[in-house]
């Protein structure tokens, strides 16, 4: 029997070409409120004795979990063999340690909600500093899939004489991999954060690279502080414009308005995350990852 893809938000332009790519049907759920704010959830499919994907990308994720709860625990009531998700943002993963006393961990805290939710999950470069792996906060099944080769393959098409930046040495192993795939120079900046809107970022020189275009890659686009700082620094040292390249665009209020403002030549993320600027599309890569989970965990 084919699995079953199920989104669990309407119009998910991941839904068709994930399913396509997977052999599995496309299902639909019923999802609202009612009006004392309580989550009702149906699905439209039997689903017993089929393999459930969920499809949520899980940014906002406060207001998206305990709807993506419901429909993991209903599919198995309902007599689902297996539940997995696919989450092509994932979050919480950058609270990974506890910095202050009482501190929650929030990265272990979620994958372990997850965990007991789900029988596996793909997502797309988690932001993973301290932990090696997935596995080594979820006790599930849990593949993280890599855009390097889809973001060099755009800069590639769509920049001429690139220079990657990456904006920290958080950022430098990822930054190193997408440079390596798309044959062009990179560097790699120092970054002070004081608080979630207060960053500072120092540059090396820089004089050398003015006929080549700064390619500005970060995994996650939230607050774009980071970026808006470091055009500074570009323009101050008479580089062109650059190119802005997030993996995850959230756009924080006004961030990306404040990074076009700032000067960035063009802003270009992939599709995890629904935005104007997503230009490189996942579903491929994680339909891979889905089919590869499907071959060593649940073969037909």
């Amino acid at each position: 029997m084919r699995p079953l893809l199920v989104s669990l938000e309407r119009n998910n332009p991941l839904t068709k070409p994930i399913a396509k790519c997977v052999g599995a049907e496309h299902a639909l759920i019923e999802v609202r409120r009612f009006p004392d704010g309580e989550t009702y959830l149906r699905y439209d499919t039997d689903v017993s004795q089929r393999q459930v994907i969920l499809l949520s990308s899980l940014d906002n994720p406060d207001s998206k979990f305990l709807r993506l709860a419901f429909a993991a625990a209903t599919a198995r009531d309902l007599g689902a063999s297996s539940v997995g998700l696919v989450s092509p943002y994932l979050p919480y993963m950058r609270q990974d340690s506890r910095f202050q006393a009482g501190e929650a961990v929030s990265s272990i805290c979620f994958a372990k909600q997850l965990s007991a939710q789900l029988d596996w999950l793909v997502t797309v470069d988690p932001h993973l500093h301290r932990h090696a792996s997935l596995s080594d906060i979820f006790d599930i099944k849990a593949v993280a899939a890599h855009s390097a080769p889809l973001i060099a393959n755009w800069i590639q098409q769509y920049v001429e004489r690139p220079l990657l930046v990456g904006p920290d040495e958080e950022s430098r192993q990822w930054v190193a991999a997408v440079a390596k795939d798309a044959n062009a120079p990179h560097m790699v900046l120092q970054k002070t954060r004081r608080d979630d809107r207060d960053v500072e970022v120092s540059a090396p020189q820089l004089s050398d690279w003015s006929e080549y275009t700064p390619v500005l890659v970060d995994d996650i686009v939230s607050t774009a502080r980071t970026m808006i700082v470091t055009i500074e620094n570009l323009k101050r040292a008479g580089l062109r414009s650059p190119v802005c390249v997030g993996v995850h665009g959230l756009f924080v209020d006004d961030a990306y308005r404040d990074l076009v403002d700032a000067g960035a030549g063009m802003v270009v993320t992939s599709n995890t995350v629904p935005h104007v600027t997503n230009a490189i599309d996942v579903s491929g890569l994680l339909a891979d990852a889905v089919r590869g989970i499907f071959d060593k965990e649940f073969p037909r």
